[in-house]
């Protein structure tokens, strides 16, 4: 049954503990609908202690919008569930941003589903990612030319806030649970349009590789991926041993404004370059909080820079993020000067 299979991920990655209260992001759709039944049913089922909030936002995007909101609100009515809605015009958000309406309704339901969390004093947000959403990152980013961290995919479980139940789930499960649970969910019929990359490859790359290649496709990506990440996690560990032998410096604030971290260069040169690559992005996550935008070629000029010890020279890898050679005196009886690596977040930094 899919709600034993559902509560199996939950209890695997400890995603809910009793007294928890959690923020369900609801669109209306199988995936959101499906997770939403599927945390009523296995609460009261299995008598767990833990509290239910609902979020939806209406993107102002297509007609069916509205009829998309009512539904969800009657349904968290009959199911006795507070639900918080807000409706906005993306596309007006994302042309003022200059992004794209993705970028956009993405920021805005998870600036929204925070918002909820603190509203509503809960501390935990599910989100309805599935098994095949996470396999369709992983091509996208194997297509984009990622490295090994994107083969991870989605995490199921993110800052110990962001829980995904449905990762281990099939689309094709979850659309026999609404059937077996007449749910009958609100369907997004731009998903079949293959404007987007997504969409391009849920429609078109899964369903070839599935024929010509292998039936099992999704199941073989995702073993893939867990190999992947048990690697990843190991290397972690090291990295983060390693990063605190050549830390000199860290000045780090919630805000991000002028976060700076000093690392020693003469211990940093002296890695092997998998770990050199490791700790620059260990180093901008810790400084301006993630590493969006940061791609390979960034990576390999600071290492570039590094290994030719260029001083008065920076790099801009992201338009908030500065990584530059420093000449240092070290406070010791030589007075020696020494150059090291110095990665800041400078004013205004978001």
């Amino acid at each position: 049954m899919l709600e034993e299979k559902i509560l199996n991920t939950i209890i695997k990655y400890k995603m809910i503990e009793s007294g928890d209260s959690i923020v369900i992001g609801v669109s209306g759709g199988p995936d959101s609908m499906c997770l939403l039944q599927a945390l009523i049913q296995i609460k009261e089922k299995n008598k767990m202690n833990y509290k239910i909030y609902v979020a939806h936002i209406n993107h102002g995007l297509r007609k069916e919008a509205d009829s998309e909101t009512k539904y969800v609100q009657d349904f968290c009515v009959k199911n006795n569930i507070e639900c918080f809605v807000k409706k906005e015009n993306v596309e007006k958000i994302a042309k003022k941003q200059k992004i794209g309406t993705e970028e956009a309704g993405r920021k805005l339901r998870y600036s929204f589903f925070e918002e909820i969390k603190n509203k509503t004093s809960s501390n935990k947000i599910a989100i309805a990612h599935n098994l095949n959403d996470k396999v369709e990152t992983i091509l996208m980013n194997i297509i984009r030319g990622t490295g090994t961290n994107g083969l991870t995919g989605i995490e199921p479980i993110r800052e110990n806030t962001y829980i995904r139940p449905l990762i281990e789930i099939e689309r094709r499960e979850i659309e026999k649970y609404c059937e077996e649970n007449k749910l009958e969910p609100k369907i997004d019929k731009t998903n079949f349009e293959n404007i987007y990359t997504r969409n391009k490859v849920r429609n078109l790359l899964i369903p070839y590789l599935k024929k010509e290649f292998n039936p099992n496709i999704v199941d073989a990506i995702d073993k893939l991926s867990k190999i992947s990440t048990e690697e990843q996690n190991y290397l972690n560990k090291l990295v983060n041993n390693i990063y605190r032998n050549l830390a000199l410096e860290e000045n780090i604030n919630n805000e991000k404004k002028h976060n700076q971290i000093i690392l020693d260069l003469k211990k940093f040169n002296a890695q092997n370059v998998v770990i050199k690559r490791k700790i620059v992005l260990y180093t901008i996550r810790k400084v301006y909080g993630n590493t969006n935008n940061i791609a390979k070629i960034h990576i390999d000029d600071i290492i570039k820079m590094c290994e030719k010890n260029i001083g008065n020279k920076y790099l801009t890898p992201h338009k908030n993020i500065k990584v530059y050679v420093k000449r240092r005196r070290r406070k010791n009886a030589n007075c020696n000067k020494n150059r090291n690596i110095n990665a800041g977040a400078p004013l205004g930094a978001a």
